[in-house]
């Protein structure tokens, strides 16, 4: 890699989509249009760019399609383009245009780059119904008898058999069809995907009625999700004939189901989007979803591959890569859009809660009950409320819940009165034992200084910022002893009073290991455990407001402005929180973000970390980010043993890591060629000004 923040370089290719406005039977003025709007894209980085159907004559010729006249100077126009391409080094381009061949027209999508033709695509299903005439004007890719046409004086392939693909950039291979092709049961497309396309481009000329534009990117978008490809749309626009229909230059770049752009619709000029589609992501994908591979079995095709070198600049030029064409979501757990994010809330919630039902329904009828310790900080909060409802579903009184609050030497006056209101605002049965003395007669019982000394020790080091493995160990045995008395607490009750202890921990502590094995690790079932922490606190927001009396949300609004802690170390002097998870290990947006490109995708630290430095846009640099990456693999490697023995609990969202489910990893696997990635291919400085 040349240069780190060079986006083809961590293997995204930069796509675009135009839609010249058509001047109908008229090739030489479209050639012109074309060459401009394909020029624009180029400048901006594109190595593919998408044209519409049909577009160097204009789909609405009508009988003109038979005219020799127009099929000659769709030729020529076509020639001219070809020429004209030798000046967009390595940007491959795919035009729509009429072709005669064997006695029959043709509607087809040609493909060229640098002056050379590498495929020529004929529709296969031509419309004739309701507003369409096309099989008056052309044949079907059926009817042809040649698999190779004479095209501006050099033999080129034709058929609808053929992959494109790049020589230097193996995730990039494309097919191309057109319009109907992608609206019949089985497209084109789909054969094509499953003999290794991943960008599927759709030359188009659908007309515009009332509420066909929504049809149509649900349609292609759903077909993106589906073939786990890239899917291009291109359709006509402006100056296409208005004599009976209407045209809107609908145009988009969809990506597994994900919409990433859209042109203006009903515009008087050219329009474009420009984009650059995650290849990797799409591969990835392939990789882990067999049933992909087995319909590919089931449907084998021979397809003839064509092949092409991507763009590939450096120095000067490559600048333009510099910037991403995508938006990057910094926190891919959590919608951006409010409404999506209700919703999102809503899903997680209502799965937490049912799982729990389901969890309490086969146990007899005294054992229905919850034990929880509340802490006073988000997770145990989430967790009761998850609870709450579960009890309130199930018809059974709230009280069922044993809410425990277990004071310990780093508990604050502000997470105490928290939980003990959230507990009782809830109308759970309430119950309070201290942990210090059953700690202290651990501490007592292993040799260690009395209480109130070991606490003077641990702060006196803490105030040293002493890193000697003695006092390391040390105090995280102050830290460790607590954990395990409260989990010897909550256990012991669920022994005398009947019921499940339930877990409170979430999916970003274990992901980094942020928990005491076998303390806050432990429970009899995990509700949390698929809930990442950037959306715990919109989780309990979302409740407050929709699921919660005004009495509740109170407290609720309160517990979600205190600093996330484990509250295991003393309060600092002025009885406030001194132990701040994200000033240890790191801001949890962070990991969370890791996290997900790491196990969803099995992405390499240094295109994670040039992800993160695009998608937080100046929060964080790249040093910082780098940081708190190598931190980040060496707990995720760490810290497997701990996600091995997991107790049960469900997966909410795309991404979990139960070693029954997503994730299986040996626990004595090492770290170093992950941390060498990083140190060898991610810079501590990157330009300020790109």
């Amino acid at each position: 890699m040349k240069d780190f923040l060079d986006v083809l370089g961590h293997g995204f290719s930069r796509v675009a989509v135009v839609i010249p406005r058509v001047a109908v039977a008229d090739p030489a003025a479209n050639a012109v249009a074309h060459s401009e709007a394909i020029d624009a894209a180029y400048r901006d980085g594109a190595c593919y760019v998408l044209a519409p159907e049909l577009g160097l004559t204009g789909y609405t010729c009508g009988d003109l399609f038979h005219s020799q006249t127009l099929l000659a100077g769709a030729i020529d126009a076509f020639k001219t383009l070809l020429v004209t391409s030798h000046g967009w080094r390595n940007l491959l381009v795919s035009v729509g245009m009429p072709i005669l061949v064997d006695g029959a027209v043709y509607n087809c999508a040609v493909t060229f780059q640098d002056g050379r033709v590498l495929a020529v695509t004929p529709k296969s299903y031509l419309p004739n119904y309701r507003e369409f005439y096309e099989a008056r004007h052309f044949a079907s890719a059926t009817e042809a008898r040649c698999t190779t046409i004479d095209l501006a004086g050099v033999t080129v392939p034709f058929g609808t058999d053929i992959l494109i693909a790049a020589k230097n950039t193996p995730s990039f291979v494309l097919h191309t069809e057109i319009c109907e092709d992608g609206w019949v049961p089985i497209p084109p497309a789909s054969l094509a995907v499953l003999a290794g396309a991943t960008i599927t481009a759709n030359l188009s000329a659908s007309n515009v009625t009332i509420g066909k534009s929504e049809f149509r990117e649900e349609l292609f978008v759903s077909a993106s999700a589906r073939n786990l490809a890239v899917q291009m749309y291109s359709a006509a626009g402006l100056g296409e004939s208005t004599t009976d229909l209407a045209w809107d230059g609908h145009g988009f770049i969809a990506e597994r189901g994900t919409l990433l752009a859209r042109t203006e619709r009903f515009a008087l000029t050219s329009t474009s989007i420009i984009v650059d589609v995650d290849l990797a992501s799409l591969i990835a994908d392939r990789l882990r979803q067999n049933s992909f591979r087995a319909n590919a079995d089931d449907h084998r095709r021979t397809f003839r591959t064509m092949s092409f070198t991507h763009r590939r600049e450096y120095g000067e030029t490559a600048r333009v890569y510099r910037t991403f064409k995508r938006q990057i979501d910094p926190h891919p757990f959590v919608p951006s859009d409010p409404a999506k994010r209700d919703t999102r809330c809503y899903e997680t919630f209502m799965i937490q809660s049912t799982a729990l039902v389901r969890k309490l329904e086969p146990l007899p009828p005294d054992m229905r009950k919850v034990i929880i310790g509340v802490s006073g900080g988000t997770d145990s909060t989430l967790a009761l409320l998850v609870a709450a409802h579960a009890m309130d579903r199930m018809r059974l009184p709230r009280t069922n819940i044993i809410g425990i609050t277990m004071p310990g030497f780093g508990t604050t006056d502000r997470t105490y009165t928290n939980a003990c209101a959230l507990i009782r605002a809830l109308g759970c049965t309430f119950k309070e034992i201290s942990i210090r003395d059953l700690s202290a007669q651990t501490f007592h019982d292993l040799g260690l200084p009395d209480t109130d000394a070991f606490i003077a020790e641990v702060k006196a080091g803490l105030a040293r910022g002493a890193k000697d493995p003695e006092t390391r160990r040390r105090r995280t045995t102050f830290e460790n002893v607590q954990a395990w008395s409260r989990k010897h607490v909550l256990f012991s009750v669920s022994c005398a009073e009947g019921g499940i202890v339930l877990g409170t921990g979430d999916l970003s502590e274990m992901l980094i290991g942020w928990c005491t094995m076998f303390g806050d690790h432990a429970s009899h079932y995990g509700v949390n455990a698929g809930v990442p922490k950037t959306l715990v606190k919109y989780l309990i927001d979302w409740a407050a407001t929709k699921i919660y009396a005004p009495e509740v949300g109170a407290v609720l609004q309160d517990i979600l402005a205190t600093a996330i802690s484990p509250e295991l170390l003393p309060p600092d002097d002025d009885g406030e929180i001194a132990q701040k998870s994200e000033e240890l290990i790191g801001p949890y947006e962070l990991h969370d973000f890791f996290g997900y490109y790491i196990v969803r995708w099995g992405y390499a630290p240094s295109r994670i970390a040039r992800m993160a430095l695009a998608a937080f846009d100046g929060r964080y640099d790249i040093k910082t980010i780098k940081m708190w990456l190598g931190i980040f693999l060496a707990r995720f490697f760490g810290s497997q043993f701990k996600r091995s023995c997991l107790p049960d609990g469900p997966k909410v969202g795309l991404m979990a890591i139960s070693p029954r489910g997503d994730w299986r990893m040996p626990s004595d696997v090492s770290a170093r060629l992950w941390r060498k990635e990083l140190e060898d291919n991610v810079p501590d400085a990157v330009p300020v000004t790109l």
